[in-house]
């Protein structure tokens, strides 16, 4: 047997494997891709989609985070959906507070508060410049201690304007009556799993280790009829071309082989930040690389 033999059967025998990683990925995209939800526009610093917020307290929240903003430049805006459409909190706050370019340029000093509110979830944000002061611990008890308790009340608007507060208080380096505060009200810190997330993660990595499954154990542990065809647990699996010189469509198969599986396209739009057109405000054009805590009521 010449080396060309060889390398071609060599590269004939892990094509299968090469095909069950391509599915998986395209798995992932479509995945991704699909649970990508729209952008709202930045309006003002209260951007109140989901109607959870009275008119009183929108207008005493729009004019403290103007006047706090006045005085440091730190920007914090405050974000209500009303659904997250399948997508998680925490990639898509970092999302939101890129397209809006909160915080400035070369401070990267913007905080997002955004509470989802069909989806019983809320994140605050931390732009890069922004996250040795208002930490992970800060964030994670404003959430516990101020937001959840409130919204689990049905006070929307009181548990967001003690969470302004309280972010505020940090940012101006006064994070001591929060701390105090969170020894003596320790966090529940137990997470529940997301349905939609865990059954996205089995159905991955069903197919995933599936498809691997598929392409190793027949060659390994089935008998083998003819070049690239084996029988393993009463199944039959072609890889390659068979014996009469037809290229089997979907790499495996049991019995007889399909025409076609399934395939992932190319979509033809995902996101991209931009420039938000706002109602006479905008974010100076800062960024966050995920810093700040999640919580759900």
């Amino acid at each position: 047997m010449t080396a060309r033999s060889i390398s071609l059967s060599r590269s004939s025998r892990f094509a299968p494997v090469i095909r069950a990683m391509l599915m998986a990925l395209g798995v992932l995209v479509c995945g991704f891709t699909a649970f990508a939800a729209d952008l709202p526009a930045l309006t003002g610093r209260i951007v109140d989609n989901a109607g959870i917020i009275d008119d009183a307290t929108e207008a005493a929240l729009t004019q403290k985070l103007a006047d706090f903003e006045k005085k440091g430049s730190d920007q914090i805006v405050v974000a209500t959906i009303p659904s997250l459409d399948g997508e998680e909190i925490e990639p898509y706050a970092n999302r939101l507070f890129r397209f809006w370019k909160l915080g400035q340029a070369g401070e990267n000093n913007g905080v997002l508060l955004l509470v989802a509110k069909n989806d019983h979830k809320m994140r605050i944000e931390v732009g890069y410049g922004l996250e040795g002061t208002l930490t992970d611990l800060h964030t994670k008890l404003i959430i516990e201690n101020d937001m959840v308790p409130a919204f689990r009340a049905g006070d929307f608007s009181g548990g967001i304007s003690k969470a302004v507060d309280d972010m505020v208080m940090v940012l101006e380096g006064n994070p001591e009556e929060l701390e105090a505060r969170g020894h003596r009200n320790p966090a529940d810190n137990s997470t529940p799993i997301d349905p939609i997330v865990a059954a996205f993660v089995i159905l991955w990595a069903t197919m995933f280790f599936g498809g691997l499954a598929m392409a190793f154990l027949p060659p390994m542990f089935g008998t083998k009829l003819s070049p690239g065809v084996y029988k393993w647990l009463g199944m039959t699996f072609r890889y390659g071309r068979g014996p009469s010189g037809s290229s089997s469509g979907g790499g495996w198969s049991s019995g007889s082989s399909s025409g076609s599986g399934w395939s992932s396209g190319s979509s033809g739009s995902g996101w991209s930040s931009g420039s938000s057109s706002g109602g006479g405000f905008s974010g100076g054009g800062g960024s966050s690389g995920g810093g700040g805590s999640s919580g759900s009521w």
